[in-house]
């Protein structure tokens, strides 16, 4: 009896190391099977997000030359031979631009918020975009113009004035009057000058004339057309198109008043507002436009402003 119970004891007893290594033995033939289901998993994931930056960059709107773009440059702010025809002080609310852009720069709302930053004030100089006399239109009269920058702004010189001469030279521009031809010019006598400048200079410029701008509108004042940098940049709430039409609309509508153009307003609802009104202000029910005359020569006037 004591024999037979000590041998079943024998059997039945093993040593606590032994169990240890057949229990990591277990867990050593299960670990494979369990990271496989984890491995497939991170695989999965990764091959997702691969397809995601995949599909992104084949779908990203491109960068266009309007987002991309500068423009402007500006003149000096003592009036030189000031020609016939030069206006008194006239704030303009309506014509900055809208940036886009343009908008060709061309950052355009047109196209997105604009990369040109805007500082709200700078040294007060400006720097002269370069010209080699071309002139534009036929009319008798040649009206001599420059273009300049305030120093430490984002925008080329040159850029600027290139885009200001191909809206002179538009056909729905002010030349199409047959009376006025435009020459941008760097040097020598002028009958105006076209001053881009940050929102305090632009203050400066025009309050010293009486004029109040309050960092936001564009002025002209003497032989100065004086155009505030975050309108040329960011446009206007109240028109609705390209960054570079609403600098058209800035452009003409300044240069309106050189030539002794005043003020207008909406002619009728749905119709074009005239480049000559104050549109910045709002549209009265006329449609935003840029330009003194449409396709066919005819003038987009309305009702003068007192």
């Amino acid at each position: 009896m004591g024999r037979s119970t000590a041998r079943r004891s024998t059997r039945r007893t093993v040593p606590e190391g032994d169990g240890r290594r057949s229990r990591a033995r277990g867990r050593a033939r299960r670990g494979p099977v369990r990271a496989v289901p984890a491995v497939l998993a991170l695989g999965a994931v990764l091959l997702t997000a691969g397809a995601a930056v995949a599909y992104w960059r084949d779908t990203r709107p491109p960068v266009t030359d309007d987002q991309a773009a500068d423009v402007t440059e500006a003149v000096d702010a003592a009036g030189r031979t000031a020609g016939p025809g030069a206006s008194t002080g006239t704030p303009s609310a309506a014509v900055s631009p809208s940036p886009s852009a343009s908008p060709s720069p061309k950052t355009s709302p047109s196209a997105s918020p604009s990369a040109i930053a805007i500082p709200a004030t700078g040294p007060g100089t400006f720097v002269t975009a370069r010209a080699d006399g071309t002139t534009v239109g036929t009319g008798g009269r040649v009206r001599r113009y420059k273009v300049l920058v305030e120093e430490g702004v984002d925008i080329r010189p040159g850029a600027a004035a290139a885009e200001i001469s191909d809206v002179l030279a538009d056909r729905r521009g002010w030349t199409q009057d047959g009376t006025d031809s435009f020459r941008l010019v760097s040097t020598g006598s002028y009958d105006f000058v076209v001053k881009i400048a940050t929102p305090g200079t632009v203050d400066r410029i025009c309050g010293a004339a009486g004029l109040l701008t309050r960092g936001e509108v564009n002025c002209s004042v003497g032989t100065d057309v004086v155009v505030n940098l975050k309108r040329w940049v960011l446009g206007s709430p109240e028109f609705d198109g390209p960054i570079h039409e609403y600098r058209a609309l800035i452009v003409n509508h300044e240069v309106g008043h050189r030539i002794g153009h005043g003020h207008e307003t909406c002619p009728g609802a749905g119709r074009p507002a005239p480049a000559m009104m104050q549109q910045i202000k709002g549209l009265k029910g006329c449609v935003a436009n840029a330009w003194p005359y449409d396709e066919d020569g005819d003038y987009l006037g309305g009702p003068s402003v007192p």
